[in-house]
C-alpha cells in the first residue's frame, strides 16, 4: 500500500477532529448533571410544584455558568450549540408538520371576494384534494377552468384588485395570471416560514429545526427537549391575528331586546325536537318518575328559555355583555351563529360580532363580548400597526404585554380610545378570535400609540404573546397535519435501551472476531472502535440528529464493518493456502477483496440514499447514520486494518495467523452442490411466496397511522391492564375503529383511533386526551391529574408517554413515498448490477431474490401480526426495514456474484461446477457475516426498546431469508437464464 504516511496522518487528524467534536457533548453533559445535582439539593421533593421548581433552578444554574470558560477553549453556551443533537425519541419534545392553508392565501389574494365561480372552484378543490396528490393551487386552477364560463382570473372581483394591481390587470389571460398567483403563494409560504422561525427563536429550546418541504406549503418543525407541549402547539399554530374592537355595553337596550327575541325564537325552533325526545323518553323505564321537582323545574326553564337560561350577568365594571359556563359556550355560540337568529338583530346593532374571552385556566365561566362591527366585518385597528411588543408587568406587578404602534396605528388608537371614552364603552383586544382583555378608557383619548394587554397570564404566556406579535401574523392559518410528541421519561428509557443494545452488540462482535481470527481479529476490533468514533464525530460535525433508529443504523454498521474485514481475512487465508508468502498474501487479499467490498457497500448505500430521500424524521436519521457508517467502514477496513496488519508483519519473526486453532479448518474443503439442489429451493420458495401472497390478499397487513391517518397514544399504568376491556370502553367513547393492544409490558398499551382524524386544531387534541383521561382514570393512581396524564408531563413515567397524529392527506403522501421508495430501490439495483456485471441475467437473479425476500417478510408479518407480543404495524419504520433488507440481500448477492464472475472468468462455467466452487468459497464469509449481523440485530431486538422491536423483527427475518436467497435463488435464477448461452458455448 502506497502513501502509508499520508494515510496515517489523515487517520490521526480525522480521529482528533472527531474527539474534539464529541468533547462539546461531554462538556454539556457534565455541566447539566451538575445543574441537576444542584437543583435536587436546593428543592425539597415535598414542596408543591417540585418538578417545575426544580427545572427553574436548573435553568437558573445553567444561565449563571453559561459563559464561564471550560477547559480553556469553550463555555457551556458555546458547547451547547456544538454538541451531538439528539432526536425526539431520545430527548423528548415535539415534532410537527404544519400545513399553511393555500386556500386562505388564495382568498386573501382575491380580497375575500364573494364571486360565486371563485368560491365554487375553492369548494371543488377542497373535494378533489381528498383523493389527489396534486398541489391545492393546481386543483383550484383545474376546478376554475372547468366552471369559469366567461369569468376570468383577472376579473376585478377576483385577482385584478387593488392589492395585485401592479401585477395583474383585466387584459391578462388566465395562463398569464396563473404564474403570478403561484409566485405570490410561494412568497406567502416563505413569509409564514420566516414568521414561524422568529417565533421558535423566542421559544427558548436549544437546537430547534425548521424546514420547508418542497413547494407543498408544508413546514416541518422539531423542538427537541420542549416540555410544555400545549404551549409549543399553540405557539406554532396560532395565526396571531391581533384586532382592536370597540365593545357594546351590557346595558345596551337593542342587544337586550335581541336576546329576549332570540330566546323566544330558539324555543320555537327547538320545541319539535324536544317533543320528539319526550315521546321517546315516555316509552322508556319509570326512572323519569324519580326526578326531583327541582330538576323538573330546571328542565322546564331550559326548554322555555334555551338562551337566557344559560346567560349569567356580567361582573360589575366589566365590558362584557354576559357570562356563560364553559360547558355551555359551544351551544350558545352555535345559537348566536344561526342565520335565523342573527336576522333578529336590530338595525343599529345588526353587524354585531360576538366573541368569547380567553378564560383563565381555573375559571369555569367565560365572558361573552359584543363587538361593534360593520358590513365587511373589519376591526377598527389590525395588528399590522404594532411595531414592537414586550412582555412586562402591569401596575399590580402581574405579567402583561406592552405594545408600541406605528404612526398610523397611533392616530387610529387615539381616535378609538377617544370614541370609547365618549361612549363609555370598552376596547376589546382580540388575538386569534379570543378577547384577551377589554379595558375601559377613563382619561380621554390616548396618544402615542402605546397599549397594554393584561389578564390572568403566566410569565411564559406573556413571553409567547409578545413573541408572536413581534414576529407578525401568519399569512394564513397553519394546521398541524402530523405530529409526534415524546415525553422526557420515554426519551431517557430510549437512551438507556439503545446504549444497552449498542454495548451488547459491540461486545459480542469484538469477542467473535478475536475468537475466529485471533490476533488479526484484534486489529479488526481496533479498526471497528475507531470506526464508531468517526461516525459520532461526523454526526456531530454535520449537525445531524441522532435518533433511536439512528442508533440501530450505527449498530447495523458494526455488522457491515465486520463484513468488510471478514471478506479481507478470508481472501488472505485463500492466498496463504495457495502457498504465497505472508506479505504477498496480505497485499493480494486486500486487493482481491476490494471489488466485493465496494460492490456490497455501494448497493447498500444506494438503498440508504433512497431511504433518505423518501423518508422523514427518525427514518432520515437511520439513513444518515447508515450512509456515514458505510463511508467510515470502508475507510477503516481498507486502510486502518491494513496499516496495523502490515506494521505488525513487517517486523521479522512475527507471524500473524488469520485464524485460531478452533477455526483454522472450518469451512475448508467444502463441495456442496448448490445448483443441484435448486429445484428443491424453487419448490420451497414457491410455497413460502404462495402462502405469503395468500395471507396478504386475505388477511392483509396492520397499517399504522402513518399510512391510514389517525392518532396513536402510548400509555403506561402502574398495574397490568386488559386491552380488550379498555378497547370496549374506548369504542363507546370514540366510536368503532379504535384499536387497543398491549405494547411491551402488560402495564403498557397503544391506543390507535381514527376519531376526528380530519378535524384540525389543538382543541381536538385536547378533547381526545380529556376523553382518554376520563375513560382510563380508574386505572391510574389516586390524585393523578389530567396534567400528569398528558404527554410531555416532565419526568412522569405513567400516563401518555408518546402521541402521534397523522392527517389523512399526509398519510396518503407517506404511503405513496413508501411505494416509490421500494420500487425505486429495485430499479436502481437492477441498473447498477447490469452496469457492474454486464449481463441482465445477473440483474434478474438479484432482483428476483430481493422480491422473494420482501414478499416473505411481508407474508410473515401478515401471518403473525395477530399473535406476536410486540407492535407489527406497517409504518415508515417498517419501510426502512424493508429497504435495509433489500440492501442487505443485495450485499450478500453481490459478494457471491463477484466470486462467481472471478472463478468463472478463470475456469469457465463447466455446467455449473465452477459456480458451485465459487459458492463454496464464499460460504465462510456468508455465514460469518450473517451470524454477526443476526446477533447484532437480536441485541437491538431484545434490549433496544419496544418501538424498535417490529423494525428489528423485519430485519432479522430479512437477514435469514436474504442469506438463503443469495445462494439458493439469486444464483440459480442467474444460472438458469444463462444456461442456453452456456450450453451453446456463447458464455
Amino acid at each position: 500500500m502506497q502513501n502509508k504516511g499520508l494515510i496515517r496522518l489523515f487517520a490521526i487528524l480525522f480521529g482528533l477532529v472527531s474527539i474534539y467534536q464529541l468533547s462539546f457533548t461531554f462538556v454539556t453533559s457534565k455541566i447539566e448533571k451538575d445543574a441537576a445535582t444542584f437543583a435536587v439539593n436546593e428543592i425539597s421533593e415535598a414542596e408543591e410544584d417540585y418538578v417545575s421548581k426544580r427545572e427553574a433552578v436548573e435553568a437558573k444554574y445553567l444561565d449563571s455558568v453559561a459563559d464561564n470558560p471550560v477547559l480553556g477553549y469553550t463555555s457551556y453556551a458555546d458547547a451547547k450549540t456544538k454538541e451531538l443533537n439528539k432526536g425526539l425519541d431520545l430527548k423528548g419534545g415535539i415534532n410537527v408538520t404544519l400545513q399553511i392553508s393555500v386556500k386562505d392565501i388564495l382568498k386573501g389574494l382575491a380580497n375575500n371576494t364573494k364571486n360565486p365561480i371563485f368560491n365554487k372552484a375553492l369548494a371543488d378543490a377542497d373535494e378533489a384534494s381528498k383523493n389527489s396528490q396534486d398541489s391545492y393551487v393546481e386543483l383550484f386552477f383545474d376546478s376554475f377552468d372547468a366552471i369559469k364560463g366567461d369569468t376570468k382570473l383577472a376579473s376585478p372581483e377576483i385577482f385584478s384588485n387593488k392589492g395585485l394591481s401592479d401585477e395583474v390587470n383585466f387584459q391578462m389571460t388566465d395562463d398569464e395570471v396563473k404564474p403570478v398567483i403561484r409566485r405570490k403563494l410561494d412568497e406567502a409560504i416563505v413569509s409564514a416560514f420566516e414568521v414561524l422561525r422568529e417565533r421558535i427563536d423566542g421559544f427558548g429550546v436549544t437546537q430547534p429545526n425548521i424546514q420547508r418541504e418542497g413547494t407543498s406549503g408544508r413546514i416541518l418543525v422539531e423542538l427537541p427537549g420542549a416540555k410544555d407541549i400545549a404551549r409549543a402547539q399553540e405557539l406554532l399554530s396560532s395565526t396571531a391575528q391581533l384586532e382592536f374592537w370597540e365593545t357594546y355595553q351590557q346595558s345596551n337596550q337593542s342587544l337586550g331586546q335581541f336576546f329576549v327575541n332570540a330566546d323566544q325564537r330558539l324555543a320555537e325552533i327547538l320545541k319539535p325536537e324536544e317533543e320528539e325526545q319526550d315521546s321517546l323518553s315516555a316509552q322508556e323505564s319509570e326512572l323519569d318518575s324519580l326526578l326531583s321537582d327541582v330538576a323538573e323545574d330546571s328542565l322546564d326553564i331550559a326548554r322555555s328559555n334555551p338562551l337566557l337560561s344559560k346567560l349569567i350577568p356580567a361582573n360589575p365594571g366589566s365590558h362584557a355583555i354576559a357570562r356563560v359556563a364553559l360547558t355551555d359556550t359551544a351551544e350558545v355560540g352555535e345559537y348566536l351563529r344561526m342565520p335565523e337568529i342573527r336576522r333578529l338583530l336590530p338595525a343599529d346593532v345588526q353587524f354585531t360580532k360576538f366573541a368569547w374571552e380567553r378564560p383563565p385556566k381555573e375559571s369555569e365561566v367565560a365572558e361573552l363580548y359584543a363587538l361593534k362591527s360593520n358590513r365587511d366585518n373589519v376591526p377598527r385597528i389590525s395588528g399590522d400597526v404594532v411595531s414592537d411588543a414586550q412582555d412586562t408587568f402591569d401596575q399590580f406587578s402581574k405579567p402583561a404585554v406592552s405594545m408600541t404602534m406605528n404612526t398610523k396605528g397611533a392616530r387610529d388608537w387615539e381616535k378609538l380610545t377617544g370614541d370609547a371614552f365618549n361612549n363609555q364603552t370598552g376596547i376589546a383586544i382580540v388575538l386569534d378570535n379570543k378577547v384577551y382583555t377589554a379595558p375601559g378608557v377613563s382619561t380621554g383619548p390616548i396618544s402615542g400609540g402605546r397599549s397594554e394587554i393584561t389578564g390572568t397570564f403566566t410569565v411564559n404566556e406573556t413571553k409567547d404573546i409578545a413573541n408572536v406579535l413581534r414576529a407578525g401574523k401568519l399569512p394564513a392559518k397553519a394546521e398541524i397535519i402530523q405530529s409526534e410528541v415524546v415525553g422526557p421519561s420515554l426519551g431517557q428509557e430510549a437512551i438507556d435501551s439503545g446504549f444497552m443494545s449498542f454495548l451488547i452488540a459491540m461486545a459480542f462482535v469484538l469477542l467473535w472476531m478475536v475468537f475466529y481470527y485471533g490476533r488479526a481479529g484484534i486489529f479488526a476490533d481496533i479498526a471497528l472502535i475507531f470506526n464508531i468514533l468517526l461516525i459520532f464525530g461526523v454526526l456531530t460535525s454535520l449537525g445531524a440528529v441522532l435518533t433511536l433508529p439512528g442508533i440501530a443504523g450505527i449498530v447495523l454498521t458494526i455488522g457491515m464493518s465486520v463484513d468488510a474485514n471478514v471478506l479481507i481475512f478470508e481472501r488472505i487465508k485463500e492466498e496463504l493456502a495457495r502457498g504465497k508468502g505472508k506479505a504477498q498474501a496480505i497485499s493480494d487479499g486486500f486487493s482481491n477483496a476490494l471489488s466485493s467490498i465496494l460492490d456490497a457497500n455501494i448497493t447498500t448505500g444506494l438503498t440508504a440514499i433512497i431511504l433518505f430521500v423518501f423518508g422523514s424524521g427518525p427514518i432520515k436519521g437511520f439513513a444518515t447514520t447508515l450512509l456515514i457508517g458505510i463511508v467510515t467502514s470502508l475507510f477503516t477496513a481498507i486502510f486502518i486494518t491494513r496499516l496495523m496488519v502490515e506494521a505488525y508483519t513487517a517486523k521479522k519473526g512475527r507471524d500473524l495467523a488469520f485464524s485460531t486453532p478452533m477455526t483454522k479448518k472450518l469451512f475448508t474443503g467444502m463441495s456442496i452442490n448448490f445448483l443441484g439442489k435448486r429445484k428443491i429451493a424453487y419448490v420451497v420458495s414457491g410455497i413460502l411466496v404462495a402462502v405469503s401472497l395468500f395471507s396478504l390478499f386475505t388477511t392483509g397487513l396492520q397499517e399504522g397511522v402513518d399510512f391510514i391517518g389517525g392518532r396513536s397514544y402510548q400509555i403506561r399504568f402502574e398495574q397490568a391492564v386488559n386491552p380488550s376491556e379498555i378497547a370496549s370502553e374506548l369504542n363507546t367513547v370514540f366510536g368503532s375503529g379504535t384499536n387497543v393492544k398491549t405494547f411491551g409490558e402488560a402495564n403498557q398499551i397503544k391506543v390507535t383511533t381514527p376519531y376526528k382524524v380530519d378535524v384540525e386544531g389543538i382543541e381536538v387534541d385536547t378533547e381526545i386526551q380529556n376523553k382518554l383521561y376520563s375513560s382510563l382514570q380508574k386505572y391510574l393512581p389516586d390524585g393523578y391529574t389530567f396534567e400528569d396524564f398528558t404527554v410531555g408531563a416532565s419526568e412522569k413515567s405513567l400516563g401518555i408517554l408518546q402521541s402521534t397524529k397523522v392527517g389523512p392527506t399526509i398519510a396518503d403522501d407517506i404511503k405513496q413515498n413508501a411505494y416509490w421508495a421500494i420500487l425505486g430501490s429495485l430499479a436502481v439495483v437492477f441498473l447498477y448490477i447490469l452496469l457492474r456485471f454486464r449481463k441482465w441475467q445477473f440483474s434478474l437473479g438479484a432482483v428476483t431474490a430481493v422480491a422473494h425476500d420482501v414478499l416473505i417478510v411481508l407474508g410473515i408479518f401478515s401471518l403473525t401480526s395477530a399473535v406476536m407480543p410486540f407492535n407489527m404495524e406497517i409504518d415508515q419504520a417498517f419501510i426502512a426495514a424493508i429497504l435495509t433488507v433489500i440492501g442487505y440481500s443485495l450485499n450478500d448477492t453481490v459478494v457471491v456474484f463477484d466470486r462467481i464472475r472471478e472463478v468463472v472468468g478463470l475456469k469457465g462455467w463447466k455446467n455449473g461446477e465452477h459456480v458451485n466452487e465459487a459458492l463454496n468459497s464464499t460460504l465462510s464469509r456468508t455465514l460469518n457475516t450473517s451470524l454477526t449481523t443476526l446477533i447484532v440485530l437480536l441485541a437491538i431486538f431484545v434490549f433496544g426498546g419496544e418501538s424498535l422491536r417490529g423494525f428489528m423483527f423485519a430485519m432479522i427475518v430479512g437477514v435469514i431469508v436474504g442469506t438463503y436467497s443469495s445462494v439458493f435463488i439469486a444464483t440459480p435464477v442467474m444460472f438458469d437464464s444463462l444456461k442456453k448461452k452456456i450450453a451453446s458455448g456463447k458464455e
